[in-house]
C-alpha cells in the first residue's frame, strides 16, 4: 500500500476573501487525489501547545506538507519549537523574490557552514516536513501542482530503499513492494520508515464481515473529506529559532531582560517561556550574530523569516549614513521602550551587549570589514 501523505492548510490571521479562497482552492483540488489526506487549521504560529490544533499535527507521523501564510523557513522551527520534527523537504515553489537571494547567498552558506550548529547535534525522526508559502502565489493550481510532485517524491522512496537493499528491482518487484500480496512476512521497510519499528503488518482480516469497508468510508471517486480543526486561536508573539543557523553562543539570553529564554538538559537554547515577549518587539532577532531568530508575523521579512534572513549585518549598517540607528542601537531602544512599559528602568547599553564570544581570537577581516574601516574613518 503506497504511503499517505498529510496536507496541513493553515488558515491566514485575516478574514481576507481573497486568502480564503486561496485556501479554499488548494483544499478543493486535493480532495479527489488518493493518497493524500488534508487537515485545516487555523493559523500555526497562534496555536497553542495543548490546543487542539497542536495536538492534532502532533500525532502525525509520515511526511507532510504544510501550507500557510507564513515563510516557509519560520513555519517549518515552528514546528520544530512544537515538538514536531523531521528532515526539511526541499521544495521548488517558492517567491521570486527568494529564489533570487537563494541564487545570490550560495558563497554565504558554504562560508556559514564552517561553524557548528545545533541542528547538527540532533536525532531527527526519517521523515520528511515540506512548507509552502501561500505568498508564493495568487491560484491554487501552483500549489497543487506542488503537492502532487512531492507526493509522487515521497511515493517515489520505498523503491529507492528496494535499490539499497540489493540491486535494482525489476517492474514486478516494485509493484509487489508497494501492494504487497502477503502483509503477514516479510521485511516492513514503510512501517519502519512510519516509525512502528520495522514490526510486520497486523494478518490481513479474513472474515467477509471484517473486511467490509466502514460505513463512513467514501465510494470510489467520492472526495474524501478534509479534517477541519476548530480552535479559538488568540493571536501570539514569540521568538522562533533557526537551530540551523544557531549556534547556542547564548547572546540571546543575555540581551533579553523578560525571561522568554531558557536552556534545555544539555544546555542548549531554548525559548522557554514564549508568553514573557513583549508584543511587536523584535530586539534579540536584531542582536543574533547569526541572523537565527525569527518573529514570524514581524513586518520586515527578514525578521520574519525570509531565506537571506540578514536581520542585521551591512544592511543595516549602512543606515548610518542617514542618520537612523544601527541594528544594536535599535535592539536597545526597543528593550527601553518595552522595559519602560512595564515599570523596570532602561538600561541602554549597560546590560547584555558584553559578547560571550569576546574571548575568541580575532581572524582576518574580510572586505566587508575592510568597507566598515573606510566608513568610520570617513567620519560621517
Amino acid at each position: 500500500m503506497a504511503r499517505k501523505l498529510t496536507v496541513v492548510i493553515s488558515q491566514g490571521q485575516s478574514a481576507n476573501p481573497a486568502k480564503r479562497k486561496l485556501e479554499e482552492d488548494v483544499v478543493a483540488g486535493l480532495l479527489f487525489e488518493r493518497g493524500v489526506e488534508v487537515t485545516v487549521v487555523p493559523n500555526l504560529y497562534d496555536l497553542t501547545p495543548d490546543g487542539t490544533g497542536m495536538l492534532c499535527l502532533q500525532g502525525i507521523s509520515g511526511d507532510m506538507v504544510v501550507v500557510s501564510w507564513l515563510f516557509s523557513r519560520a513555519a517549518f522551527w515552528t514546528l520544530d519549537r512544537n515538538g514536531i520534527r523531521g528532515r526539511e523537504g526541499k521544495v521548488e515553489l517558492v517567491n521570486e523574490a527568494e529564489e533570487a537571494d537563494d541564487e545570490d547567498d550560495g558563497d554565504e552558506e558554504t562560508k556559514a557552514d564552517d561553524k557548528p550548529r545545533v541542528l547538527q547535534s540532533r536525532e531527527l525522526p526519517n521523515r520528511q516536513i515540506w512548507c509552502l508559502d501561500f505568498k508564493a502565489r495568487n491560484l491554487a493550481q501552483p500549489f497543487i501542482e506542488e503537492i502532487l510532485r512531492i507526493k509522487r517524491l515521497a511515493e517515489a522512496q520505498p523503491v529507492q530503499i528496494l535499490n539499497w537493499l540489493g540491486g535494482t528491482p525489476t517492474s514486478a518487484q516494485q509493484e509487489r513492494f508497494l501492494n504487497p500480496t502477503n502483509s503477514t512476512s516479510g521485511l516492513d521497510v514503510l512501517g519502519m520508515l512510519n516509525g512502528t519499528n520495522g514490526h510486520a503488518a497486523p494478518p490481513a482480516p479474513s472474515s467477509p464481515q471484517a473486511s467490509a469497508p466502514a460505513v463512513d468510508a467514501p465510494l470510489d471517486g467520492a472526495p474524501a473529506a478534509p479534517t477541519i480543526i476548530a480552535e479559538d486561536a488568540a493571536r501570539r508573539w514569540y521568538p522562533v529559532i533557526d537551530y540551523a543557523r544557531c549556534t547556542n553562543c547564548m547572546e540571546c539570553i543575555d540581551f533579553c531582560l523578560f525571561g522568554v529564554y531558557g536552556v534545555d538538559k544539555v544546555d542548549t537554547i531554548l525559548v522557554e517561556q514564549p508568553d514573557n515577549c513583549r508584543k511587536g518587539c523584535p530586539a534579540c532577532s536584531r542582536v543574533c550574530p547569526e541572523n537565527a531568530i525569527i518573529f514570524p508575523q514581524h513586518k520586515t521579512p527578514a525578521i520574519a523569516g525570509s531565506p537571506d534572513g540578514e536581520a542585521g549585518s551591512f544592511k543595516i549598517d549602512l543606515s548610518k549614513l542617514f542618520g537612523a540607528p544601527d541594528a544594536l542601537e535599535q535592539a536597545v531602544l526597543e528593550r527601553d521602550v518595552e522595559l519602560t512599559a512595564v515599570g523596570r528602568d532602561a538600561v541602554g547599553m549597560a546590560v547584555g551587549i558584553p559578547k560571550r564570544q569576546d574571548e575568541k581570537s580575532v581572524g582576518p577581516k574580510d572586505d566587508l570589514d575592510k568597507l566598515m574601516d573606510s566608513l568610520d574613518d570617513l567620519d560621517l
